[in-house]
């Protein structure tokens, strides 16, 4: 499905809101846009605008994303926003899910940047669900604004972007490094607290070596051999793991940034000695500067198979750390509300998945 024509809010650059305000003081765009990426303030509350110039751009800039509904998690600090997308072509649109995790003094916005996915990991809800389209830089960039004013809201400030929603986002890298120069230009935020992740394509990987900013790259690995990760993460078969490594190494080398592998921890399939023992030796190929995030698989209505015991992963953790490699057990957020790893479907459809 083709991208929407016409630009809302955040599509545009700081020289396009110079176009439109044409015969305005040239202060003006100063005040616009200080007001939107560093006071997170929609047109019309920009109260150094003039009233007028307030309406015109609220009414020639709509929002991108409609809210369809926000869930809460039980203990009040993750929140789950489901959007609606303006359809390219008319009729209804496409549905995102944007996740915010609030702490006690900051916050974090998982983004999306893909309706769908394309990658068809079966333990994943969005890759079962199968792909849309690619978001434009600015649905991506107003998923980060608007969590914030929810965040700004409860009293803390968004100090993490992690770009580990829906989609694939070295399959749009271009919109995706377009939203990330933005936040971290306009909305302030640091490149070492932007986290752009991946199932392993590897020619984004080399592309985002060679971009300026050095962000966080974070892998979806799950599996250290390739036999079951073909099974597990299907774009193994075209960029098998021994290619990634080396990929992840050549980032290294030029960002000097930690890498980040993810492990969905799953009963029986890559929670055994066995696996322990691959993943620690492709964690040395890289020391020290990979570490290892140990996630209990999220339930999924598309996948039959369990999330490894709780007592086990912190046992596989123990284990890889007496291998020499570094790992963390990250607590699940959310999952009351299917907004945790992995569980991010926007209401579509999900199809059952075989087990690895």
């Amino acid at each position: 499905m083709s991208l929407p024509t016409a630009p809302t809010r955040y599509d545009l650059t700081r020289e396009e809101f110079g176009a439109l305000l044409d015969g305005e003081p040239r202060y003006r765009l100063d005040q616009l846009w200080s007001g939107l990426y560093e006071q997170l303030a929609d047109p019309a509350d920009i109260t150094n605008l003039p009233k007028k110039l307030r309406e015109r751009l609220d009414s020639e800039l709509p929002l991108a994303l409609d809210l369809v509904t926000e869930s809460v998690s039980e203990g009040g600090d993750t929140v789950k926003f489901l959007w609606e997308l303006d359809a390219p072509t008319g009729g209804s649109g496409s549905r995102i899910e944007t996740v915010l995790m609030l702490y006690p003094d900051r916050a974090t916005v998982c983004v999306s940047s893909q309706a769908g996915c394309a990658m068809a990991c079966g333990f994943c809800a969005t890759g079962q669900a199968g792909f849309t389209r690619h978001l434009t830089t600015g649905e991506i960039v107003e998923q980060v604004v608007r969590a914030s004013q929810t965040a700004k809201a409860s009293g803390r400030r968004v100090s993490n972007i992690v770009f580990m929603g829906m989609g694939e986002p070295m399959a749009n890298l271009d919109r995706v490094w377009g939203a990330t120069e933005r936040i971290h230009g306009d909305i302030g935020l640091s490149a070492r607290h932007i986290t752009i992740s991946t199932v392993g394509i590897i020619p984004g990987i080399r592309a985002l070596k060679d971009l300026p900013l050095p962000v966080n790259l974070a892998v979806s690995l799950h599996a250290a051999n390739d036999e079951l990760r073909n099974e597990m993460v299907p774009i193994n078969k075209r960029y098998p793991i021994d290619d990634l490594i080396d990929a992840c190494a050549e980032y290294l080398e030029v960002k000097n940034r930690r890498v980040s592998f993810e492990w969905a921890m799953i009963d029986g399939v890559n929670d055994r000695e066995q696996d322990a023992k691959e993943l620690a030796e492709l964690c040395w190929k890289l020391r020290p500067s990979a570490h290892v995030n140990l996630i209990p698989l999220n339930p999924t209505p598309g996948y039959p198979t369990k999330g490894t015991a709780l007592k086990k992963v912190y046992a596989f953790r123990d284990r890889l750390e007496e291998l020499g490699a570094n790992a963390t057990v990250r607590r699940n957020r959310g999952t009351d509300i299917d907004a945790a790893c992995g569980q991010l479907a926007a209401g579509q459809p999900v199809t059952l998945s075989k087990k690895p």
